[in-house]
């Protein structure tokens, strides 16, 4: 005998998958209880992801250069470097006003991986006159310290500007003379 179909709720495990496409609140954060592992890094870019996808929803409809204004802060540039089937590579920075002209800092390059749900920033400019910046380049001995340290930078930098508002759409490119 069949019994008629009724629709039932769904599992609160299959609630909580649901949120975590959108919260990463709700992964497994083994980055921030055993850190320096590969797994941990590999935790960290997934992290790195999602925030991204906060600060930047709908990158794959992103081409060229955009500017995220928000009074009180840094203007915040993000700039398409490369895009593949897979992969696109940014770059993203503060526009700092100093006595001397405008600098870019930390002016980071970030590869996301769309497949795999990970962005990873891969280099940050090659020297700092912030002392934090300097400091927490100058401990990085080890290639797996060495992307540690860019990608704890990276995930805290994106809740950072996320909280400050900071925001980019595709609807925002700027012109080549801005």
């Amino acid at each position: 005998m069949l019994k008629p179909v009724t629709k039932s709720r769904p599992t609160r495990s299959a609630r909580i998958v649901a949120r975590a496409a959108f919260d990463d609140t709700l992964a497994p954060a083994s980055w921030r209880a055993r850190p320096r592992t590969f797994v941990a890094l590999m935790g960290l870019y997934e992290s790195n992801y999602i925030r991204l996808g906060w600060l930047v929803g709908g990158l794959a409809t992103f081409t060229g250069r955009h500017r995220s204004v928000v009074p009180g802060d840094c203007d915040l540039l993000l700039t398409l470097a490369e895009r593949s089937a897979y992969t696109t590579t940014l770059n993203l920075t503060y526009v700092l006003a100093g006595a001397g002209g405008a600098e870019q800092l930390p002016d980071m390059r970030v590869r996301v991986y769309h497949d795999a749900h990970l962005a990873e920033a891969q280099d940050w400019a090659g020297t700092h006159n912030q002392p934090v910046l300097r400091a927490l380049r100058s401990h990085a001995e080890r290639e797996l310290d060495q992307r540690w340290a860019r990608n704890v930078m990276l995930n805290k930098w994106l809740e950072y500007c996320v909280e400050r508002g900071h925001r980019f759409s595709s609807g925002a490119r700027l012109t080549a003379g801005r």
